[in-house]
Order: C-alpha cells, then sequence, then structure tokens
C-alpha cells in the first residue's frame, strides 16, 4: 500500500537545529510573501525589485516565480482548474520550506482563486503568509500584454486564461493591496519598499 494511501506510517523526524535558531543565524524571520494578480499587472517585476531591495538590506530571499517553476518541479502541470490548484499546492509547501529555513520566500503567481490561496495561508503559522495583491485593471494588463497572451486569448488560441474567459477572484482580507490608479504606473521600486516597510513593522527583518 502506498504511503498517500496511509499516511499513518510516515513519522516526522524532528531536527535539532529549528527555525528559530536559523533565524538568529540570518537575523531575520522567514515567511511566504504571495504576490497575486493578473498576468501583466507587474507581479514578477515588483518580486524582484523587492528581493532587491531586501539583498541591499543584507536580507536573504529567494523567488518562486510563477513561470519558472513550471520549467521544473510543475513541468508535468497544464492550466486546467485541478492543475492550477496542484501548481499552487506544491508551489505553497516550497515556500513553507524556505520560510522554515528562515529565508523570506517571495512567491509570484497568478493564483486566480480564493480558495487555493486560502489553502496555502493555512499551511503557515500566523502571519508567516503576507498575501500582496496587484490591484491592477484588467485593461492596464491587457495593454501591457508583455508576453502576447492577452492577444492569444482573445483569438481563442489560450483556453481558460485569466481575466478572458477564466476568472479571478480578488482577495478580501490581504495584507497589502499595491494598487495602479488610472493611468498613474507606481514604479516597482516604490511598490516594493511598501512591502518592506510592512515586513519592518511587523519585525521580519530582523530575529
Amino acid at each position: 500500500m502506498s504511503t498517500m494511501e496511509n499516511p499513518t506510517n510516515i513519522v516526522w523526524h524532528k531536527s535539532p537545529v529549528e527555525k528559530r535558531d536559523r533565524q538568529h543565524l540570518l537575523q531575520q524571520k522567514g515567511c511566504a510573501i504571495w504576490i497575486t494578480g493578473l498576468s501583466g499587472s507587474g507581479k514578477s517585476t515588483v518580486a524582484c525589485a523587492l528581493s532587491q531591495g531586501l539583498h541591499m538590506r543584507g536580507k536573504l530571499t529567494y523567488i518562486l516565480d510563477g513561470d519558472n517553476v513550471r520549467h521544473g518541479l510543475n513541468r508535468d502541470l497544464s492550466f486546467k482548474a485541478e492543475d492550477r490548484a496542484e501548481n499552487i499546492r506544491r508551489i505553497a509547501e516550497v515556500a513553507k520550506l524556505f520560510a522554515d529555513a528562515g529565508i523570506i520566500c517571495i512567491a509570484s503567481l497568478i493564483s486566480p482563486y480564493r480558495k487555493d490561496r486560502d489553502v496555502c495561508r493555512a499551511l503557515f503559522p500566523e502571519g508567516d503568509f503576507i498575501e500582496v495583491f496587484m490591484d491592477v485593471p484588467l485593461h492596464v494588463c491587457e495593454n501591457r500584454d508583455p508576453k502576447g497572451l492577452y492577444k492569444l486569448a482573445r483569438a481563442g488560441k489560450i483556453k481558460g486564461f485569466t481575466g478572458v474567459d477564466d476568472p479571478y477572484e480578488p482577495p478580501l482580507n490581504c495584507e497589502i493591496v499595491l494598487q495602479q490608479k488610472g493611468s498613474d504606473c507606481v514604479p516597482p521600486g516604490e511598490m516594493a519598499e511598501t512591502v518592506i516597510s510592512y515586513l519592518e513593522e511587523k519585525g521580519y527583518l530582523q530575529a
């Protein structure tokens, strides 16, 4: 019988070096910053600006980019609803490991459904899952269309594309909203500083 069918024969092996020890070594607190939003909303750009800003402050980060992870760990998954859920679950589990290592993990992916993001949040201790919503209107994202995906979706060449023929469910109670109003585009570095200020306020940039 497989361990998936009978998980009772799996025992957690405790390590003598715990999360608090790793955090003390790194002088920071591990957490997951989950950046969600439509394609073209600037998730990856802000994730990179955030990682750079924290690196310059001497903080250790790692980015889990939705597209990048599909080149390896999740290369076997499609964009059907059930596979999207599994894609998000796997990334959340990896982010949890990074956070347990004391690293500030920045996950950047559309993750369109609230229930899937809620499942991710439930994996983490209270406060260690920081949801960041890129609140950028669909028409702005579609005008940007950096990968040409909206054009393909509108032409019917991509099915189930978020914002076109599949819904995006905005967060209801996220920790941070990074909003673009009208045609005013907030620089990525400024958005990253908003997140860094939150981390400082909540004590994540010290052990």
